[in-house]
This record gives structure tokens, C-alpha cells and sequence, in this order.
């Protein structure tokens, strides 16, 4: 019986051993191929483009499959990696954020495997023209971090980040991409796993992310949406009505949220909510003649102790009677003027007069609720909700065109809704269906219904410029447009938009055969064309020479064209149509933003010549160019013989520079035998040094703008950091010059070694233009600010006004150096001018004349006219500068080298060019003592050290 047992329990045991071998090995597959979900991101920069937020585009799809290509090709070697299992789920922006998903058998992609798989993919990306960014991988899921459902105004935010304790690295938080630190706004707690804000409001909205720095980074990551500040509407806050029995209303109006009235007495009711507005019928007895108090506050129990959470409505009875009487907005006397709300469904004030006996309206200033809203919207508009906002706009105007079009107040509001959105469109792409919203919306604000209200917006005043920014918001916003071939007809607004190295076109729109002809062009490049038959509705006509008050004698005859080109271009041709035949005296205008008028110049008017025979045509020939006056000037003054001088100028400077040089090395030998003439030849090097590189730069700069507008900020910056540097290292070597003249003319017996003066001079002549340089890109290039947007390749003015970091040094070097100038000229006049040798030197004028003439380019003085650039948009002023300016090279060879009979001999005898300055400072009243002093050479027949300085 034994030996049977132990039998069965040695099969069940052997039973029992085998299930659990195939348990482990079932356990192990499982836990071996079990998959995992890694959501990952990707970073690219390049310019968001809103298409980007729609998979049915085509280049949502394209950017989709090349990506996910790219992916799974290089993923394909890791061993953890699932094939097939790349899927992309979506762009971002930021610049543009490729949100994508794989599948492993590991819950980490932190592994040396994956490191070298995504170089591989950044760099096969790159290869394809995508340019991914430095450190562009990461972990990233998208999560909810908000402790609460809904954030309100004014409310503290908590964000709680819930990364797995397996992740290791430094925590740490952004929004918007911008690192947060503590203070008295943001607080961490809990290791820094939690965030509170204080006191949110809308602009507190963005995209928060906690991110723990390791070799892939692992982010969690959410949109935090701040709702909307309530805007209760009750009308004016203290009314009086006569103390009868009577019923009054109170109305409270609340879009976004519910309201209520507190207290609501009995026998008083509270109409149901109609357009956001509720009702309280109260019932004033006149045996109650006291004051009573009613609120609307929000219905959400937490807001009540907030302070927009509530309006109070005062009702004052009185013993009187008054001849204006209104159960809404009370009772009043003859003459009285009182501000009651607008409609319901409507925002805003509209004012009553008592007028014999009733309350009349004097004032409407009501916007349509659904324009305020969006108002509201685009004062913390994000780039991504741009496709969003400008459909809700382009619908809400469509819808309301009637009202909108009678009411000057709303179209102030759009277009300033329009104004802000063309702003935060400048870090994204735009495609045609957010530019087609973006027309139609304007092409009702343009139409003939608008006409009276454009009158009272540009009637005799300028303080709103409603028009000019209308028209400033659609080119801002044409500059962004994708790239590609399509066209946006509107009822009096048709866009082209095209690629191509040239451009003939004839309008399509009613009424309309204006033609635009642009030669051709270095290589195809975006072009967009914007044609307008309504904007003489809307743009004043004033011109430059009166810039205050439209121009009534003048009136617009023809379309207005917006043309964008991202190369420079230096001609355009127009065809228009004039409208009203019986003007005369045609001008080819354009909009100058600067100066805020219409402006002709670099336009001609010719006649339109079609088979021969001129008809109801006329031509307008633009060309707009760049000058050297750009340098101390923030105006851009577009002029083809400014631009002659300009280009003339610099060539002959660089090449007069190049021979300085070569005779300074020459005769650098016999030059620089004591420590004053060898000082004054390394300025005068330097000098030519600095000048040649920065005309190098200018001209590259110049290059640069001529081919790409809006200028590229890229390939600009570098060339503007080295034109920045090494003008002012020009001037502050010509302030050296000028020192070392002062301190040899003033401080005679003053000795001072030749290794010291050398210190001194390049620390400052170098050391301190790079101190600036350095100080301005840090501090402008962050927002893009550091170099202007348009026009020219040079420091920015319009944002940042990065321009001062030149001028400023520039011109208070230039004030040194005339002050050293008039001390040197007194001392030299006091020690008389009748000695002289030389009879043609003997008057004082003779003597400051011959001094200025030689010292003026040394110590660059002629910059002195850059103070009349910065203020004047005269052309007089800016040929002038550009003239002597571009010019300085030449002057330098000529009076600083070829006149002095030194360098041109290559030997030590006195100089009769320059060298009448020592014998002017020499030649009376000085005894043997004073005499030597002067000299502190090592050369038993060298001048004393201002005239050695002076033949430079």
C-alpha cells in the first residue's frame, strides 16, 4: 500500500514540476516580449507652419512620412525596438515639435542604443533639409499636471509632475520653453515635482512642462487654458428714481458665465437668462424712501470673494420730481448726461442727454459681443490658436457685416484684433486658408459700406493711424505665407502667391486691369501680389509735405498694391487704370510707414503705351536702394544717387586705404624712430585697418540686404557684430590719435614709456569696441532684435534701438575729438603766427584752415553729420554724410600720408606739408629749456612730438 502511494506521488510531483517549467517559460516570453508604448518627441527648427495642424495637408503628410521614414529606418538596429512601429501623432509648435510613438520591449529609451539611433535619424533628417535641432530628442507625454479641472483669474495654480521614480536626472520646469525659477510668482515644493503659480491671469496660459535632465530627457507636459476674466455689465453703478410706487429694471449681463442679483426682495422677479443677461424687476414703495443696494455675482461659489466676481447697483429715491424719467436708467433733470450699457449681445456705453423732458441718445460706443470676446482672445493669442482665432473673426464679420461696416468704434477693434494677430504670426508659417480668413475679414472692413466710418476714423486726425495700421497688418502678415502657388479672391481683394524668378500679372478682380511687371530675378523666390480696388476708402491722403492733415486736393485714382518679395529687387513696374479721368497731374505714391504718408520718392510716371496708342492708363516705374547714411541714421532713405555716392565713395576709400598701408610699411623704418612718431604710425595703421574691414563688411552687409527682404537675420549677424566692432574700433583709435596729439601738446614735460602707450592704445582702441559689440548681441539677440528687419544689413532701431550701441560711442568720440581740435588750435594761435617762413601762413584763418583740413579725417569729425541723419529725412543732409563719410579713406591717404613729405620721402627731415603744425607751435616765445623738453626723441634730428605726431 506504501510503494503504491509513494508511486502516485512521485507522478504528481513530476506532474506539478513540468507545469511549472512551462509556467516559467510562458512568464518569460511574456515578460520578454511584452511591448511597450514610448511617446517621444523631436524638435526641428524651423518655423511652425498652421498647416501643420491639419493630417489632411499635404505637408502634414509629407513631413509625416519623411520623419517616420527617417525613424524607422535608423530604429530598425536597436534590439528593444518593435519594427513597423513608428507612428506619427502630430506637430507643435516650438519651433515645430514632431510628437511621435514607438514600441519596445523596454518602458525606457534612455539607452546607448537609442542615443546612436537618434543621432542617426537627425542626421538622415538633416540630409533631407530638415534642420534638426541640437539635443531634439526626447521622452515626452503629453499629461494632466493641473490639480484642477478649470483655472480662474486671480486663483493659484498647482501643477503636479508625476514622473516614474525609475527616471532619474535634475528636475526642472518650463513654460512656453522658457525656464522657470523660483520667486514671489512661481514656488516649487516636494523635490520640485510641484509647481504653484500665484494669482494666475489669461497671460499665465501656455505650455508648462517638467523635465528631468538625463541623456534623453523625460518630459511631462500640458496646455494649461486660463479661463476668460468676467466682464459683469450692469449699466451705471448709482441711479436715482422718484421715491412712487413704481417698478424699475436692473439688468446684469454675463456671457461666459452665470450671474445672479443678491438680495432679491420679496414680490420682486428675475427674468431667465436671455444672450447671457438676466433681469431684477424691483419694486420700489414710496413708503420705503431709503437707499437700497442690489449685486449680480457669479453663481460659482468659490469666485465670490474674488474682486471681478461681483457689481453692486446703488438705487438713490428721491422727493422730486424730474422731468427725464427711464425704468432702466432713472430718473433726471433737463441738461443731465448719463452713460447707460449698449444692447444685449453688445459691449460698451452708449450716452444719454435729458432733453425736453426724455433721454436722447448723443453717443454710441457699442462693439458686438462676439468682436469683444475675440478682442479679449488675441491680447494673450498663443501662435498655435492663430487658425482658430482668425476663422472665429472672419465668421463673426461675415455674420454681422451690416453693424459692423455702420460703426466706427468696431472697425477700430477689428483692426487692432488684426494688427495683433499679423504681430504673433511672426514666428509661424501661414497657409491659405488662415490668409483667406484673414482677407475676408479685411475685405468687408474696406468695402463701400465702411465708408462713412473710415471718414470718422481719418477725418483731420491722427492719433489712431486706423488706416495705415490696416494696411500694415496685411503686408506684416503676407510675409509669412507658405510657400507655393495659390490665389485668394475676394469681392475687392485678390492675393497671388507664387514662386518664380520674375512676374507678370493683370488683376481679375471687377473694375480692375492693373498690371504688375517685375524683371527678372537672381533665382526664383517667393512673390506676393495684393491687389485693392476699395483701400482709397480708407487710407488718407496725405502726403510728405503735409504730413498732419489729408490733402483734400489729392484723392487715390486707382488700386492699391501690396507687392512682397523676398529677394531685393531694384525696379518694379505698375500699370493702373485711372478711375476718375478728369484729374490730372498723376503721382506714383507709395505707403512710407516711416514717415506715415504717401511718399513719391524713387517713383516716375510715365505714359501707357498698348500697340502705340496711349490710353486710359499710366505707368509707375519704382526703385529703392540703400545708402552709407544708414550707419548713424534710423531712416532708410531710398535714393539711387545717394546710393551712387555711397558705393563710389567706399570703393575709392578701400583702395586709398590699401595704399596707406603699403607706404606705412615702406617707410615704417625711417617713421617710428622715437616713441611719439612711432605711436602716431600705429594709429594711423589701425586707423586704415579698421576703416578697410569695415567697408569690407558693409559692402558684404550691403550684398545681403540687396538680396533677401525682409533682411536675413542669420546671415546678417555676424556681418553687422564685425561692422559694429570695427567702426567703433576706427573711432576709438581716432580718439587715441587725438589723446596723444592733446598729451603731447598740453603735457610737454609729461614722459611716458613706449610699452605703456602701446597697452594703453590697444586695450582701448580694441578692448572696448569688443566690450560694446559683445554687450549689444547679448543683449538684443535673444528676441531677434539685434539687427533691422528690413532694408539694410545693420543694427536694429524700430525694436530694440541696438543702433544707439554705435552712435552713442561714435559721437562722443567725435565731441572729444573737436574739443582736442579747439585746444590744440589755441595753443598753437597763442604762440603767435607772424614768425613764420612760409608768407601764405601768416594769417590765423590760413593757419586754422590748413589744421582742420588735416586733422578732420584723422579724427573722424565729418561723422559729426550723423547727428543730422539720426533727425532729418533730408536728402541734403545724408548725400552730405555719405559724401564725406564713405570718403574718410581718401582723406586719410591724402592728408595723413601723401602731404606728409616724410613718408613720401622716407626720410627724417622736416615736413613741409604737415610739419607747419610744430613750427606753428615752436617758432615764438619759447626758450632753450622749454624747448628741449619738448623733444623726447632717441633721433639727434627729429621734431618735437607734436610735430612728429602731425605728419602722420
Amino acid at each position: 500500500m506504501s510503494i503504491i502511494t509513494n508511486k502516485v506521488n512521485k507522478e504528481v510531483f513530476c506532474i506539478m514540476f513540468n507545469k511549472r517549467i512551462k509556467e516559467f517559460e510562458i512568464n518569460y516570453k511574456t515578460r520578454h516580449w511584452f511591448l511597450f508604448t514610448v511617446k517621444m518627441s523631436m524638435r526641428i527648427e524651423e518655423d511652425f507652419d498652421t498647416s501643420l495642424n491639419d493630417p489632411n495637408y499635404e505637408k502634414y503628410r509629407r513631413y509625416a512620412k519623411q520623419i517616420q521614414s527617417a525613424i524607422e529606418d535608423n530604429y530598425k538596429t536597436v534590439s528593444n525596438f518593435k519594427k513597423g512601429s513608428v507612428k506619427i501623432t502630430g506637430f507643435r509648435p516650438g519651433s515645430i515639435i514632431a510628437d511621435y510613438e514607438i514600441k519596445t520591449t523596454t518602458d525606457s529609451p534612455n539607452n546607448p542604443e537609442f542615443v546612436e539611433a537618434n543621432n542617426k535619424v537627425a542626421n538622415t533628417l538633416t540630409s533631407m533639409g530638415f534642420p534638426v535641432a541640437e539635443n531634439a530628442f526626447a521622452e515626452s507625454e503629453n499629461v494632466t499636471l493641473s490639480t484642477a479641472t478649470k483655472l480662474y483669474p486671480l486663483q493659484d495654480m498647482t501643477l503636479k509632475c508625476k514622473i516614474p521614480d525609475s527616471v532619474d536626472g535634475t528636475m526642472s520646469w518650463t513654460v512656453n520653453d522658457q525656464v522657470i525659477l523660483q520667486n514671489g510668482k512661481y514656488s516649487f515644493s516636494e523635490g520640485g515635482t510641484i509647481l504653484t503659480v500665484k494669482s494666475v491671469t489669461e497671460k499665465d496660459k501656455g505650455r508648462y512642462a517638467c523635465k528631468k535632465a538625463r541623456t534623453i530627457p523625460y518630459i511631462q507636459w500640458q496646455d494649461i487654458v486660463i479661463e476668460p476674466l468676467p466682464n459683469i455689465i450692469v449699466g451705471k453703478s448709482e441711479r436715482q428714481f422718484q421715491c412712487i410706487d413704481q417698478t424699475v429694471e436692473l439688468t446684469c449681463c454675463e456671457t461666459k458665465y452665470d450671474v445672479e442679483w443678491t438680495p432679491i426682495p420679496s414680490g420682486d422677479e428675475v427674468t431667465l437668462p436671455d444672450k447671457g443677461c438676466i433681469t431684477l424687476k424691483h419694486n420700489i414703495r414710496s413708503a420705503d424712501c431709503s437707499t437700497e443696494t442690489f449685486t449680480c455675482q457669479l453663481r460659482i461659489s468659490e469666485l465670490q470673494r474674488l474682486s471681478y466676481a461681483q457689481r453692486t447697483v446703488i438705487i438713490n429715491k428721491v422727493n422730486q420730481v424730474l422731468p427725464c424719467k427711464n425704468e432702466t436708467l432713472g430718473d433726471g433733470k433737463e441738461g443731465e448726461v448719463l452713460k447707460g450699457p449698449c444692447e444685449k449681445g453688445k459691449e460698451g456705453t452708449i450716452t444719454y442727454q435729458c432733453t425736453l423732458g426724455s433721454w436722447r441718445e448723443i453717443n454710441r460706443d457699442c462693439i458686438l459681443q462676439v468682436i469683444k470676446d475675440i478682442e479679449k482672445q488675441v491680447e494673450v493669442l498663443a501662435p498655435q490658436d492663430i487658425p482658430a482665432v482668425v476663422a472665429q473673426l472672419s465668421t463673426a464679420t461675415v455674420q454681422n457685416n451690416q453693424e459692423i461696416t455702420q460703426s466706427s468704434v468696431t472697425v477700430q477693434t477689428i483692426v487692432g484684433i488684426l494688427v495683433k494677430i499679423a504681430g504673433t504670426a511672426q514666428t509661424i508659417i501661414i497657409d491659405a486658408p488662415v490668409m483667406k480668413s484673414f482677407l475676408q475679414t479685411v475685405d468687408i472692413l474696406v468695402s463701400d459700406l465702411a465708408i462713412n466710418s473710415w471718414n470718422n476714423l481719418n477725418i483731420n486726425s491722427r492719433t489712431d493711424d486706423t488706416s495705415t495700421a490696416l494696411l500694415s497688418a496685411v503686408e506684416i502678415i503676407s510675409d509669412r505665407l507658405t510657400d507655393g502657388n495659390f490665389t485668394i479672391n475676394e469681392k475687392s481683394i485678390e492675393l497671388n502667391r507664387t514662386v518664380a524668378d520674375r512676374y507678370s500679372g493683370i488683376s481679375n478682380l471687377t473694375n480692375s486691369t492693373t498690371e504688375i511687371l517685375i524683371p527678372q530675378i537672381s533665382k526664383p523666390t517667393p512673390i506676393t501680389i495684393i491687389v485693392f480696388t476699395t483701400l482709397d476708402n480708407v487710407l488718407p491722403t496725405r502726403d510728405t509735405s503735409n504730413k498732419n492733415y489729408s490733402n483734400t486736393d489729392v484723392r487715390i485714382n486707382g488700386d492699391v498694391v501690396v507687392v512682397k518679395v523676398n529677394q531685393k529687387i531694384n525696379s518694379i513696374s505698375f500699370a493702373f487704370h485711372i478711375t476718375d479721368q478728369s484729374l490730372g497731374n498723376p503721382q506714383c505714391v507709395f505707403w512710407n510707414f516711416k514717415l506715415d504718408a504717401w511718399d513719391s520718392t524713387g517713383c516716375e510716371v510715365k505714359p501707357y503705351i498698348s500697340k502705340g496708342n496711349e490710353i486710359g492708363k499710366i505707368t509707375c516705374e519704382c526703385k529703392h536702394t540703400t545708402s552709407f547714411s544708414i550707419l548713424m541714421s534710423p531712416f532708410s532713405i531710398d535714393n539711387i544717387a545717394l546710393a551712387y555716392i555711397t558705393y563710389i565713395g567706399v570703393a575709392i576709400s578701400m583702395a586709398s586705404l590699401i595704399l596707406c598701408l603699403i607706404i606705412e610699411i615702406i617707410v615704417w623704418k625711417s617713421m617710428t624712430r622715437n616713441d611719439t612718431s612711432y605711436m602716431q604710425h600705429v594709429s594711423i595703421v589701425n586707423i586704415a585697418v579698421s576703416l578697410l574691414i569695415a567697408n569690407i563688411c558693409f559692402i558684404i552687409g550691403a550684398a545681403i540686404a540687396e538680396q533677401k527682404q525682409p533682411t536675413s537675420v542669420g546671415r546678417c549677424s555676424p556681418v553687422v557684430f564685425f561692422m559694429h566692432f570695427f567702426y567703433l574700433a576706427l573711432f576709438f583709435w581716432m580718439l587715441i590719435s587725438a589723446l596723444l596729439l592733446f598729451y603731447r601738446t598740453v603735457m610737454v614735460l609729461s614722459q611716458m614709456s613706449r610699452a605703456r602707450m602701446m597697452a594703453i592704445a590697444f586695450i582701448v582702441g580694441y578692448g572696448a569696441p569688443l566690450l560694446i559689440a559683445a554687450i549689444t548681441v547679448a543683449s538684443t539677440a535673444g528676441p531677434k532684435n539685434y539687427v533691422t528687419k528690413q532694408d539694410a544689413c545693420w543694427l536694429n532701431w524700430l525694436e530694440s534701438k541696438a543702433l544707439l550701441a554705435f552712435v552713442i560711442p561714435a559721437l562722443t568720440i567725435v565731441a572729444i575729438n573737436l574739443v582736442v581740435l579747439i585746444v590744440v588750435l589755441y595753443k598753437m594761435l597763442r604762440r603767435g603766427v607772424g614768425a613764420t617762413t612760409q608768407p601764405d601762413e601768416k594769417h590765423a584763418l590760413v593757419v586754422i584752415a590748413r589744421c582742420v583740413a588735416f586733422l578732420t579725417p584723422i579724427f573722424g569729425l565729418t561723422w559729426g553729420f550723423g547727428i543730422g541723419t539720426m533727425v532729418s529725412r533730408d536728402l541734403g543732409v545724408h548725400v552730405v554724410f555719405a559724401l564725406l563719410n564713405s570718403l574718410q579713406g581718401f582723406f586719410i591717404l591724402v592728408f595723413g600720408t601723401l602731404l606728409d613729405s616724410k613718408s613720401t620721402s622716407a626720410g627724417p627731415s622736416s615736413s613741409s606739408g604737415l610739419g607747419f603744425f610744430h613750427q606753428r607751435m615752436h617758432r615764438r616765445n619759447v626758450n632753450n629749456l622749454s624747448r628741449a623738453s619738448f623733444f623726447s626723441t632717441t633721433s639727434s634730428n627729429s621734431s618735437s612730438g607734436s610735430d612728429t605726431f602731425m605728419n602722420a
